[in-house]
């Protein structure tokens, strides 16, 4: 599928068909999200895939009874990973030559050692981007999704055994729409949007 159709055909499902995503499916949707840019390249998100029944129902209860997360044939959370810029900051860029990599881990720990709410912001813009990504790839493989924010963070945290130094920032829901979204709610125009090199 077309970039731009996916972008206008995506929309946000409330309710999914019973269907069953494969492993080959699912693992090509992740490997799409890891494609997803993150400053220096520190690939702070983590995402906890849900399939189990059990697991989604009882994620459901903890998203005010929200029936997406029920039906979807995947549920992801998107988590991201606080301390990722200090643990082991040359992986991430391995394949650069030494000196190149040795300049960006030190711009690494020079910009987030002691910085928490820096932290914590590109967390948030990180997993933001992932989802966009998931939204969709998931739209160009056939499948539909739903950003969720509406859900108990700390409660599906511990659901989900988070480590302490890790957050959840969203969740995604992917699966086959049973019925179709609403009409579009109705966007502004760009003129209210968009303003040319300064406000």
């Amino acid at each position: 599928m077309d970039t731009f159709d996916a972008i206008k055909s995506r929309r946000s499902i409330k309710s999914f068909k019973n269907h069953e995503m494969t492993e080959d499916e699912i693992n090509q949707l992740l490997e799409a999200a890891i494609l997803s840019p993150t400053s220096y390249n520190i690939q702070n998100w983590r995402f906890v895939i849900v399939t189990e029944q059990k697991l989604k129902d009882r994620i459901s209860e903890l998203s005010y009874g929200q029936r997406q997360v029920a039906e979807a044939s995947l549920v992801i959370v998107l988590c991201a990973d606080l301390k990722a810029w200090d643990r082991n900051p040359e992986r991430y860029w391995k394949n650069v030559p030494e000196e190149s990599r040795n300049y960006l881990v030190s711009g690494i720990r020079q910009a987030y050692s002691g910085n928490e709410t820096l932290e914590k912001e590109q967390a948030i813009r990180s997993c933001g981007i992932a989802a966009q990504t998931i939204m969709l790839a998931a739209k160009s493989m056939g499948y539909d999704s739903c950003p969720m924010e509406g859900f108990d963070y700390g409660k599906v945290g511990n659901l989900i055994n988070l480590p302490d130094d890790h957050i959840v920032t969203m969740m995604i829901v992917v699966g086959k729409a049973a019925k179709e979204a609403a009409p579009r709610g109705g966007q502004i125009p760009l003129s209210d949007v968009v303003f040319e090199n300064s406000f």
